[in-house]
């Protein structure tokens, strides 16, 4: 049976089909699994009228004009972007969902906006965008008028005065300019009056169900859970909104940093309630998560970007995971190698998944993957805002900037930001490179387990035992791979429009993405609750974490850097100028 201690992991005994449905790892499956199935059903079930059509439709009109001139044409502008808008989470159902799991809203000065918005105050908030968006709409007609007219020419002439083609394609792209701030004065221009809390307290109830159904199987209490996950809910809300708050956002302090906070502040001033405390689950929050990413990490979507991303996330994570554990025995002489290695994954691998799955296999305290955790928050953020900027001031290419921030920010939201910060081919890169090292997830587990069960927990004269090795290896990772791998199949078997429209668009970003994010900030949540700030002193002993956590760091900027400038641009510039 497995119990619970100091550790992020004990599982003793061998499996037996008993452990399938009371081991909160296996349970961790079977319910991320539930919901995949789930998504599936509605966005499949439910697509947009007329999908297959309409997409025939916009590829015939690409392929006509791409065919037509040698640039990308007004109407092929057009299709292109009629083909995109297509998304199974704009369905009403889909919308339905999106309204029961979105977060709160972005707000500036009163913390009540980001729950309630009134007629009169979305009134307001449009009258005074009003004028931004009149002369942003002016701008886009001005300038579609200017390039119907430049593409007439070069169309008059054959498309064979490259003078007039040059200056067709400069104007067209002046236009999508043009209409790309035409869209964001719209979107502040058209604001609607909205009241979340009732879709939140909803949201909580589901929740609470769902997981207390989940302990039930197990054995637990789903009454004592239901109650306590309440106050668990409330916290990660107020988490949330910390993180929509315009200062905060601006800065990059998402909600895994203020849930962890809130949490301790709450466990060191007047302690984590006890009713509150069967509802203070980390470990089944962050798991059952963590089988959902794996259906988000699309085999696809890794191959596209080709060899040198493969090469920049699959050689520079393990080398600057291998030599951070080693600095740290080495040279900076942790006294902890569970918190050593914890720290190492989560600051070369990819963040917070890494050091959940990492501190399972080496049964690290639940204090060092707090501290990890913690760590990686604050560096999260710096690198989030200084990275791009120190890019942009050294003149950096796109392709290589994203490359560089795409392996080297933890989180895949920070990972998002700082690229679309920097320019569209960044986020493409980043995002892309992000999600490959995020394969890495369960390798990682996997070998931590092997070394800990050869190197570190065993005595010279013992062999390692595969059985112990399986014990320690954490079972939701083979929920990750197996989801990962079926939708992967999936994605390949649909196409790649369809595939978009309905998992990516649908599934992913309209359902399981905005569950797990809930997921993971639960999980945070829990940390917070259970930690209380004088576990945490041993650790800090001589500065060792940060002295680790930056050597390491910088380490892997540097490394990275190196070796996406030439992968990118010295052994596979074609496939970086096709991109």
């Amino acid at each position: 049976m497995a119990e619970k201690t100091d550790y992020v992991v004990i599982d003793s005994g061998k499996t037996s089909l008993r452990d399938l449905y009371t081991k909160e790892d296996w349970m961790a499956i079977w319910m991320g699994f539930l919901l995949l199935l789930v998504g599936l059903v509605i966005f499949f079930g439910n697509p947009p009228e007329k999908m297959q059509e309409k997409l025939d439709g916009y590829n015939a009109t690409l392929k006509a004009e791409a065919a037509k001139a040698p640039f990308k044409t007004i109407a092929w502008n057009n299709a292109s972007a009629a083909k995109k808008s297509m998304r199974g989470r704009d369905s009403a159902l889909g919308k339905q969902i999106q309204n029961f799991l979105n977060a709160p809203s972005g707000w500036s000065s009163n913390p009540l906006d980001a729950l309630y918005r009134s007629p009169a105050t979305a009134e307001a908030l449009n009258a005074e965008a009003k004028g931004s968006f009149d002369q942003a709409k002016a701008a886009e007609e001005s300038a579609l008028a200017l390039a119907t007219a430049s593409e007439t020419a070069a169309a008059a002439a054959g498309f064979q005065d490259s003078t007039l083609n040059a200056t067709a394609e400069k104007d067209i792209k002046a236009w999508l300019a043009a209409k790309d701030k035409a869209s964001k004065a719209k979107a502040k221009a058209t604001n609607k009056p909205f009241n979340r809390i009732p879709y939140l307290i909803g949201l909580a109830a589901i929740l609470g169900a769902f997981f207390g159904l989940g302990k039930a199987i197990m054995g637990q209490s789903f009454g004592k859970f239901f109650v306590g996950f309440f106050f668990v809910f409330f916290i990660a809300v107020l988490a949330y909104m910390a993180e929509t708050q315009s200062l905060m956002k601006h800065w990059g302090f998402g909600f895994p940093l203020w849930a962890i906070v809130f949490g301790m502040l709450i466990s060191n001033t007047v302690g984590t309630p006890k009713w509150v405390l069967p509802a203070v689950s980390t470990e089944f929050f962050i798991k059952t998560g963590l089988v959902l990413l794996g259906a988000e990490i699309l085999f696809n979507k890794i191959l596209a970007i080709g060899k040198p991303g493969i090469f920049v996330a699959w050689i520079c994570t393990p080398i600057t995971l291998v030599l951070t554990y080693w600095f740290g025995q080495q040279i900076v002489k942790m006294e902890s190698k569970t918190l050593n290695i914890t720290i190492s994954a989560d600051m070369s691998v990819c963040g917070v998944s890494a050091a959940i799955a990492t501190a399972a296999a080496c049964r690290a305290k639940k204090e060092e993957l707090t501290l990890a955790i913690g760590l990686s928050m604050v560096f999260t953020a710096i690198c989030m805002v200084a990275q791009p900027a120190f890019a942009k001031l050294v003149g950096m290419p796109e392709i290589l900037a994203g490359a560089w921030m795409g392996s080297t920010i933890d989180s895949t939201g920070a990972v998002a930001a700082a690229g679309a910060f920097y320019g569209d081919k960044a986020l493409y890169v980043a995002a892309t490179i992000k999600m490959i090292q995020n394969v890495l997830i369960g390798v990682t587990a996997f070998c931590v387990a092997v070394y800990w069960c050869a190197k570190v927990d065993c005595t010279p004269d013992q062999k390692v035992s595969w059985w112990e090795v399986w014990y320690r290896f954490p079972k939701f990772v083979v929920g990750f791979i197996i989801a990962s791998i079926v939708f992967s199949i999936l994605d390949q078997n649909l196409g790649k429009d369809v595939s978009t429209v309905l998992l990516d668009q649908g599934t992913l970003r309209g359902f399981t993405r905005i569950a797990r994010e809930w997921f993971f900030a639960l999980a945070f949540t829990s940390i917070g609750l259970e930690t209380n700030f004088k576990e945490f002193k041993p650790y800090f002993k001589g500065g060792k974490p940060f002295t680790l956590y930056i050597c390491g760091q910088s380490f892997q900027l540097g490394l990275t850097l190196l070796v996406a400038y030439i992968m990118f641009y010295l052994i596979f510039p074609e496939i970086t100028a096709a991109i």
